[in-house]
Order: C-alpha cells, then sequence, then structure tokens
C-alpha cells in the first residue's frame, strides 16, 4: 500500500477520533441546561423534603412533650383534689358540705378561744387555743375517719377479688361477681361496689366506674384492680389468674403492713409516752400547786414561755411520727 494512502487512512481515522471526542466530550449548552435546571429541582426538592422531616420530628417531639405536661397536669390536679375538703369528706363518706364543715370549724373556734379570752387569759393564748381546736381538731377527726376506712376497705377488699375469682372460674361474668360483691360483702367495700354497680348499670363504662372509685377511695389496691381490668380488656387473657395474683398481691401487702405496725409499735408507744409527759406533768403541777404555776399562767414571761414550749412539743411530735410512719 502506498504511503500517501496510508496516510489518507490514518488521518481519517485521526479525524474520526477526534470529533468522537469533540461531540462525546460532554452536554451541550441546552444539555447542561437542563442537567443544572433538574439538579436545582432535585436540591429543592431534597431540602423541602428534609425541612419536612425535621419539622416532622419537631412536631413530633412537640407532641409528647405536650402529653407528658398533660399528664403531669393531670397527676398535679388529682394530687391537688385528693387533698382539698371536698375530696376529703367524700373519702370520709361523710354527707357534708365543705363550706358547712369550714362554718362549723369556725364557730368551734370562736367559741373555743372566747372562753379563755372571757376567764382572763390573754388575747395570744386565747387565739391560738380557738385555732387548734377550731383547725386542728375538726381536720385531725376527718383524717382519722379517713384513716379507719380505708383500713376497712383495705381488710376486705382481697376477699372481694376472691369473689369475683371464683365467680369468673365458675362462668360468670364480671358484672354478676360485681353485683355478688355489692350485696354480700361488709361495709365498706359493699357501698362502693354498690356504686360502681349502679354506675354501670346505667352505661357507665367499667374504667369511668373504677376511676371514681379511685377518687371516693384513693388506695393503691383498688388502682391495681383497675389496672388489671384495662389490660385485661386490652390485651385479652385469662381474667381469674389475673385476680387471683392480685389477690395473692393484696394479702401479702396487709402481711406487710401488719408486720410494719408489729415492729414499730415500741417506737410508736416511745413516741406517745414522750409526747404526753411534759403536757400531763403540767396538768398534774397545775391542779395539785395551782400557785407554783400561776407565773407560768398570767405573766407576759410565762405566757410567752409556753407558746415556746408548745410550738416545740408539736415539732417533736411531728418530726417523731415521721419517723415511725413507714411508707411502702
Amino acid at each position: 500500500m502506498e504511503p500517501n494512502t496510508i496516510l489518507a487512512i490514518m488521518g481519517a481515522i485521526g479525524i474520526f477520533i477526534i470529533g468522537y471526542l469533540i461531540l462525546d466530550s460532554g452536554p451541550s449548552k441546552s444539555q447542561k441546561r437542563v442537567q443544572s435546571i433538574g439538579a436545582r429541582s432535585a436540591a429543592t426538592k431534597s431540602s423541602i423534603f428534609s425541612f419536612m422531616k425535621v419539622d416532622d420530628q419537631s412536631s413530633r417531639r412537640k407532641m409528647i412533650e405536650s402529653s407528658l405536661e398533660e399528664l403531669e397536669k393531670d397527676q398535679k390536679d388529682r394530687l391537688k383534689k385528693k387533698k382539698s375538703l371536698k375530696a376529703k369528706l367524700i373519702h370520709a363518706n361523710l354527707q357534708i358540705t365543705a363550706q358547712n364543715f369550714t362554718i362549723m370549724s369556725v364557730i368551734i373556734g370562736i367559741v373555743t378561744g372566747g372562753i379563755p379570752l372571757l376567764l382572763g387569759l390573754s388575747p395570744l393564748i386565747s387565739i391560738g387555743i380557738g385555732f387548734a381546736l377550731g383547725f386542728g381538731v375538726p381536720r385531725w377527726i376527718l383524717n382519722m375517719l379517713i384513716a379507719n376506712r380505708q383500713k376497712k376497705f383495705t381488710s376486705h377488699f382481697s376477699d372481694a377479688m376472691d369473689i369475683i375469682v371464683r365467680g369468673v372460674r365458675t362462668g360468670l361474668p364480671l358484672g354478676d361477681c360485681l353485683r355478688m360483691i355489692a350485696h354480700e360483702s361488709p361495709e365498706p367495700v359493699r357501698s362502693e361496689f354498690s356504686q360502681l354497680v349502679e354506675a354501670e348499670g346505667v352505661g357507665v363504662p367499667i374504667e369511668i366506674c373504677i376511676e371514681k372509685m379511685y377518687e371516693r377511695m384513693p388506695l393503691p389496691e383498688v388502682n391495681f384492680f383497675g389496672t388489671v381490668l384495662n389490660i385485661q380488656r386490652a390485651t385479652g387473657g385469662n381474667l381469674g389468674e389475673s385476680l387471683d395474683n392480685l389477690s395473692k398481691v393484696l394479702r401479702e401487702r396487709k402481711l406487710l403492713r401488719e408486720k410494719i405496725k408489729a415492729m414499730s409499735a415500741e417506737a410508736k408507744t416511745s413516741a406517745i409516752i414522750i409526747g404526753l409527759l411534759p403536757p400531763g406533768v403540767m396538768i398534774m403541777v397545775s391542779m395539785s400547786s395551782p400557785d407554783y404555776m400561776k407565773d407560768l399562767y398570767f405573766t407576759k414571761t410565762g405566757q410567752m414561755n409556753l407558746m415556746i414550749s408548745a410550738a416545740m412539743m408539736a415539732f417533736g411530735i411531728i418530726v417523731m411520727r415521721k419517723m415511725i410512719n413507714f411508707k411502702f
């Protein structure tokens, strides 16, 4: 083959390669423009989606925080309602309004504070006596009634759970078991379950009935009972076995309570003796030697010392009560 022909073939191949490289070196201006627009739109979409993702996370976080705040607010409201005078009257099952109870307390305070004032005691001591007897004693009696009622309820509540367990295992529905408790159990279990059965009979859900029962009787045992029923309704399972386990837990709590009471009996007796000894000695000395205690009652210095001693005694009694009052 001649050299010119070889050179021509090589030149054609070179031109073809150079043209291919030029044509395939990259996209044209229009293609570049289209690609840039597409990249911008993709970037815009990705940024929008990422913003939506962040916003979704923030909104979810806000929802969780708001739900937690609502739960905390509900717990605080329940605690306030539990400590209110109206709630305490309901816990003691007293058919009296909070307003009438307050009026009676004020009348007792005025009477018990006016009598020492007429007998010649100083106004400060008379006001202290009236406040203690008018404000403290009625609420102390109310708290004692609540404690006795809750103690009776706790002592018979495990037996009520056994009635439900036996009834469910024999094939009775839960409503019939609750009616048996409302008719056969002793007070105050009978009255509480009677109100529960009446509310359920008019169409109120069992969850709300137990919640109202917990408001009337704020005990952990009632809360356990409601939790077991709610879990069983939500997930299913053997109600008799669940309530049988609850009954065992309640009996163990009762035994633990009695054990703590027996172990703290000595400390409670010591606290009672220490708390009653100073006022007891003061009363006996006042009765046996009135002239000896005259300066303590009818002089300004003696009255001040008497008030300071009463405040110190009250503080000591509160401290001893906190030391021997076990919560579990």
